[in-house]
């Protein structure tokens, strides 16, 4: 398994450098936020990740998780682990203070959410839905509710989850058929059962909150008939609830998190919001959930990458074409083969440029929570509501094409289970499934969030992208990236505009053009990313004392430009070619 090792350095360079950190929480009010406290917050968050949590990465594959009638059992060393991130206060970061948080912003605690996700994806899973749950009650919950869940969420003494797939509906939330009948004392008895529950029933916690989607009687079928509810596994009165695992589901990756078939029989239920109103209710849940998906597609890019370049620097195989590159050994290493660098090149651009993504993402998610000027929280509403489903379809297929260059790098070594880079596959490949497939995040993104607001909230970037080439297409040594960022960003509008043509004549065209359109989205988003990261590596990098590092960046960024970009291409031609090609075939 790759030893990891936390980027502080390129974290650093985006905080305070590309997206002025200190500025930003001044802004909304987080003056607690200084760069003595975020480094401080940096380089101990590193150490946990990488002395307690990377160590129990490939052990706590192998062993898995254990099922018996008492419950769920996780891998050797991860309760303890628990037990210690919660000693230190670390699920309490960014929880707000009147429930026991520090009452810092939410990009403070994503930056603890990626090092512990890269260093051990299953064990980060654990923690990483009670947010989710703890935010969904703070927004919808009674006062009651608050008062009795949001504490002990937000000091990871109790865990979340979400629970809204069944065996008969994925995506398709409309068919659920888990029921809700009211009681006299004003919960709810829920009966059903939920599948695929990441963390659904574990040792690491008292308690676990369940956030669960049912019907109520006579409801309107399809979406418009869900509500929400909190089910916990030990009620307020300490009874144990009628919620159990039934089985753990026997999976390709993430061995390590519990992944849960679980039966509500009878359990007591809370609901959350109004009536028939969940699935709205239960976006806030998804969508932090999606962004959290995201930063999986940039951990499993950055470990894969890690673990490729230590081993191309130090794996000899045959000598470099244009002469021996170590002549005093029986070979050169694979590092100066120019195919290897191909791959590290990819996994380094995918890594670097998705954490700049996730780093803006989550710096809006500031403004919306926080911005005391309404026109502020809702451009960054319009922001987020547009980039959610690139950063998690794109980076997520980002993700496992890095990991699979990690294997290939190691050549057979890599297809073999010691060394841990196979083990990144698998753990990979379910974060382009889980929370809305990249065919779903598609027609999110074209469907919902482009067309039908006439778009909107596609202007809203574009323009945000046109302002920063404007602004910057003079900068030294960069004029011909600041171009080719510009001309496509002319042209996304131009094929949206054609697209939506197409789409007024026969709506199937959309689904025909989705999954093309937002692969080119995504390689345009991530370029506009590196041009940012490139202007500010340029402007540092006269007075800087490591100037390898902004090299590095500008490097990288031309990479990027040169070799990654030209995909986008692609994406173009095939999304403009029509519906025929795909309906007409006979399968």
């Amino acid at each position: 398994m790759p030893q990891y090792k936390a980027p502080v350095q390129d974290m650093q360079f985006l905080l305070f450098d590309v997206y002025n950190a200190e500025q930003h929480y001044a802004h909304i009010g987080a003056e607690d936020a200084s760069r003595d406290m975020l480094e401080a917050i940096m380089a101990e968050s590193a150490r946990f990740c990488e002395q307690v949590l990377a160590p129990l990465n490939q052990s706590g594959d192998q062993e898995g998780c254990t099922w018996t009638e008492d419950g769920v059992t996780t891998p050797s060393g991860f309760r303890e682990a628990y037990q210690q991130f919660v000693e230190n206060g670390w699920p309490s970061l960014a929880s707000p203070v009147e429930y026991g948080g520090q009452g810092l912003p939410e990009s403070v605690g994503h930056i603890v959410s990626e090092m512990s996700g890269t260093a051990n994806w299953a064990w980060s899973m654990y923690p990483g839905l009670s947010h989710g749950a703890r935010n969904t009650i703070a927004l919808h919950g009674t006062d009651e509710q608050k008062e009795t869940y949001l504490g002990r969420l937000s000091t990871g003494e109790w865990t979340g989850t979400m629970c809204l797939t069944e065996a008969h509906c994925g995506s398709d939330l409309g068919l659920l058929k888990t029921s809700a009948d009211p009681q006299e004392d004003g919960s709810y008895r829920l009966n059903g059962t939920k599948i695929f529950i990441s963390s659904g029933d574990h040792d690491m916690a008292e308690n676990i909150v369940h956030i669960v989607l049912a019907r109520l009687p006579g409801a309107p079928s399809g979406t418009k008939g869900i509500s929400l509810f909190i089910v916990p596994k030990f009620l307020p009165d300490g009874t144990r609830n009628a919620v159990n695992c039934g089985s753990l589901e026997h999976k390709m990756g993430i061995h390590g998190n519990a992944t849960c078939v679980m039966n509500f029989d009878g359990a007591t239920g809370f609901l959350i919001g109004p009536e028939n109103k969940g699935l709205n209710c239960m976006f806030t849940f998804m969508n932090f959930a999606r962004i959290g998906t995201a930063m999986q597609g940039v951990a499993s890019a950055e470990l894969s990458y890690q673990g490729a370049l230590a081993y191309a620097k130090d794996r000899l195989a045959m000598r470099a074409l244009s002469g021996p590159k170590n002549p005093d050994g029986p070979a050169d290493p694979i590092i100066v083969h120019p195919d290897v660098r191909r791959m590290l090149l990819t996994q380094k651009a995918f890594a670097e440029g998705g954490r700049a993504m996730l780093y803006d993402l989550s710096q809006q998610v500031d403004l919306v929570h926080n911005a005391t000027d309404e026109a502020e929280r809702q451009v960054a509403d319009d922001l987020l509501s547009f980039l959610t489903p690139i950063a998690k379809a794109f980076l997520t297929e980002a993700g496992l094409e890095s990991a699979n260059h990690g294997v290939q790098v190691f050549g057979g070594h890599g297809y073999i289970q010691e060394w841990g880079m196979e083990q990144i596959v698998r753990d990979a490949r379910i974060a382009t499934l889980y929370e809305g497939t990249t065919g779903i995040q598609a027609l999110d993104l074209l469907g919902r969030k482009v067309l039908m607001t006439q778009g909107k909230l596609l202007k809203s970037f574009t323009r945000v992208v046109h302002k920063f080439c404007k602004a910057h297409d003079g900068a030294k040594g960069l004029k011909p990236v600041i171009k080719t960022l510009n001309d496509y960003n002319k042209e996304w509008g131009d094929i949206t505009t054609k697209i939506g043509m197409k789409a007024m004549m026969n709506k199937e065209e959309v689904g025909g053009a989705a999954y093309d359109y937002l692969m080119y989205s995504g390689y345009v988003t991530l370029a506009y990313y590196w041009a940012r990261m490139a202007v500010t590596a340029q402007e540092k990098l006269k007075d800087a004392d490591d100037k390898a590092f902004y090299q590095a960046k500008l490097d990288t960024a031309q990479f990027y430009f040169d070799r990654i970009l030209p995909r986008a291409g692609a994406h173009k031609a095939a999304m403009l070619s029509g519906l025929d090609n795909l309906m007409t075939p006979d399968l």
